[in-house]
């Protein structure tokens, strides 16, 4: 009889332990929350476009409908730092929401404090900016507003192909500054057309902008973990390749397109840089902890790697010495290829949606979850 109860009072500390650990997101209807929005500062610009609702001051456009169920909507772009005020809101906040724009960076630490935290929302896609195993242990849900910027980083790659292979930057910059020198654009200029040009990574953004690329009658590459539908990879006329080494000498441009994990930080590094064929031209919307900051500066310095550009960069925002700012025939930008004001509404309308289903203790669509029940998305583990 004792080791009956013994066993029982065993499977009660169990249960008890797996609720804690993996029920944390659970939330009790017509419960008051605490949210924190973390979005870069609008400024003078955050008056100039109603729709511009990413920012702090538009903070989703969603303030309204928050604080009208009794939430507490805190937003702030402050998230560096013990003193800062995301930290200083950490201890008691039930969700977190944030952009890769300005991302709040939640390390294991961070987590650790957050004893309410139930729900880590990313504002757009692409959740690195979490610690994802932390969050899982923790029971922490973590989401992100799946598909509803790709049409927008899409675009933006396909822009700046354009403008490494055109060689458009050093015109540009001779018409601002009163020159005329056609021979020193048009010495590295060339049509797309013919090129090769190969993406690490084929999924929602990857196929846009494969099918973006199609009129330009490229030879179009894909590398890949998971293989495409047939049907699709007909349509598109991309060849599939098995081993990313055997594609990288095959490419004129090589565009980054996985999400950042432990396999993929820091893959592009000086060795398999080499890999690529001399002038390669490399764009890179991912992350950029994909590639190893130096080896890029440098291959961009001896001339390896013939043009270098992205919007994203480590950490961001990145510091004024970083070196890609300073590096040769780079076309690099602060964060913006996802953050139009189309996508903005779509990613903010995504947000809403979610925080509704959560209060009413129900499930996102399931291609947003991130952390789940504490178990990461196939692409994450």
């Amino acid at each position: 009889m004792a080791m009956k109860r013994a066993a029982s009072s065993a499977v009660r500390s169990l249960l008890s332990s797996t609720a804690s650990t993996f029920c944390r997101n659970i939330h009790v209807p017509g419960e008051s929350k605490k949210i924190v929005g973390v979005f870069y500062k609008g400024n003078e610009y955050a008056k100039l476009n109603p729709n511009f609702v990413g920012c702090v001051e538009g903070a989703l456009g969603i303030r309204e409908w928050l604080e009208s169920q009794g939430h507490q909507y805190i937003v702030t772009d402050d998230k560096e730092g013990p003193d800062s005020e995301l930290e200083r809101n950490l201890s008691d906040a039930h969700v977190i929401i944030s952009t890769p724009f300005h991302p709040a960076y939640v390390t294991a630490e961070r987590i650790k404090k957050a004893k309410n935290l139930e729900l880590l929302l990313t504002a757009g896609i692409g959740s690195d900016h979490i610690d994802l195993k932390a969050a899982a242990a923790a029971g922490i849900t973590v989401a992100e507003v799946t598909g509803s910027n790709v049409v927008s980083v899409a675009e933006d790659e396909l822009l700046r192909i354009l403008i490494l292979i055109r060689n458009f930057l050093p015109g540009y910059h001779q018409a601002v500054n009163g020159e005329w020198n056609v021979a020193g654009i048009a010495h590295r200029a060339y049509d797309l057309e013919g090129k090769t040009v190969g993406t690490v990574g084929a999924g929602r953004i990857g196929k846009l902008l494969l099918q973006r690329l199609k009129p330009f009658n490229c030879n179009l590459l894909y590398f890949d973990r998971l293989r495409m539908d047939p049907e699709l990879e007909k349509e598109i006329g991309a060849k599939f390749e098995e081993e990313l080494d055997a594609m990288l000498p095959k490419c004129d441009v090589i565009v980054i397109n996985t999400p950042l994990t432990e396999q993929t930080r820091g893959l592009f590094d000086k060795e398999k840089i080499s890999k690529c064929k001399k002038g390669v031209l490399i764009v890179n919307n991912a992350r950029g902890a994909i590639m190893d900051t130096q080896a890029v500066a440098d291959a961009c310095s001896n001339g390896h790697v013939a043009g270098y550009s992205g919007d994203v960069w480590f950490p961001q925002p990145a510091p004024k010495d970083h070196p890609w700012r300073s590096m040769p025939n780079h076309a690099m930008t602060p964060h913006i290829s996802g953050t139009t004001i189309d996508a903005q509404l779509r990613y903010a309308a995504g947000v809403k949606d979610m925080l509704d289903r959560h209060f009413r203790g129900e499930d996102f669509p399931e291609q947003n979850y991130i952390v789940k029940e504490g178990q990461l998305a196939s692409q994450y583990r």
